[in-house]
């Protein structure tokens, strides 16, 4: 009996076949190292494993690939909140996260791949989509060109009029349409920066996943994972920016994880029922919170609310 899996791309199951007979090329978008990993941040590293251990199970042959996002705003505010540098901080962060991974049962993945260590594939891959007419330059800024990518929506299912009419633009922004997203942010005072030919900066958060996957699983790929609150405008903007650099199909199967919810509700620090993996690791036995990620549909919202629990300190 062959594996089914739920395409998000084409919204049907289908029978999965890998490009490679006998191996499957896997990437899933990992952590942003400013913070310990949160519970709901668990389930798609919970969930996914699972696949790639049953993967491997069937016989295949799995080149797992699951980032480091170690440069990116929040982590040059803490960094500097902190008095620290966005490297130590990093350092700090990355090593917390593999003591809770491990903790949950989470198998470290084949490759491990952080941003900054991968500044010149960046780099290449922003420039070849320069190069097919799908970016520009602003003001040492660098932006896709969301309108020259007529594909641009396939994956979330909206139009470009739709997705418009909820974009914003930020402060400082200087972009020809507000859908437009950052492939590369140029220098500003205290924060990382690296060579460019548009000049020193950093990268987008975006760019950093497509080429990562693309030098350590090829241009197109088997599987993509992630939670489903990554499917815009995250994935959205890997598939336009790897399929306008490289000119081929991106990704054959996507896969994205319900919404962990607590009490109910969305997890949120305004509402005070926010929690780390690590305050959950102190409380319940990890095998437990694992069975417990593994106790829905992993297509389905699951709701965490042990007897005892309560999401809002004591009056």
């Amino acid at each position: 009996m062959s594996l089914m899996l739920y395409n998000d791309l084409t919204r049907k199951k289908e029978p999965f076949v890998p490009l490679k007979e006998g191996e499957v090329s896997f990437y899933s978008c990992g952590p942003t190292v400013y913070d310990y990993f949160h519970i709901g941040n668990a389930r798609p590293f919970i969930v996914f494993d699972v696949l790639r251990r049953w993967l491997e199970h069937l016989g295949y042959k799995v080149t797992f690939v699951q980032n480091f996002t170690d440069i990116d705003d929040k982590m040059i505010h803490r960094a500097h909140r902190e008095g620290t540098t966005v490297p130590e901080l990093a350092e700090r962060f990355i090593a917390e996260y593999r003591k809770d991974a491990k903790a949950l049962g989470i198998r470290p993945p084949t490759v491990a791949p952080r941003a900054t260590e991968n500044v010149p594939e960046i780099v290449a891959t922003i420039q070849r989509i320069m190069d097919n007419g799908h970016a520009y330059v602003s003001s040492g800024d660098v932006y896709f060109d969301v309108r020259s990518w007529p594909k641009y929506g396939t994956l979330c299912r909206q139009g470009l009029d739709d997705l418009e009419a909820g974009a914003r633009v930020e402060v400082g922004e200087k972009k020809r349409d507000p859908l437009d997203f950052a492939l590369w942010k140029a220098e500003k005072p205290g924060e990382p920066a690296w060579d460019s030919p548009w000049g020193r900066g950093r990268p987008g958060w975006h760019i950093e996943c497509s080429a990562m996957s693309s030098k350590y699983l090829g241009e197109t790929i088997d599987i993509h994972s992630g939670g489903v609150d990554l499917v815009f405008p995250h994935h959205e903007n890997e598939i336009a920016q790897s399929e306008a650099a490289n000119g081929k199909p991106f990704v054959r199967y996507w896969l994205h994880n319900g919404f962990l919810l607590i009490d109910s509700e969305k997890m949120s620090k305004s509402l005070g029922n926010f929690l780390t993996a690590r305050a959950a690791l102190e409380k319940y036995p990890p095998l437990a919170l694992r069975f417990f990620m593994l106790s829905a549909h992993y297509r389905s919202p699951i709701n965490f609310a042990p007897p005892g629990w309560s999401r809002r300190p004591a009056a």
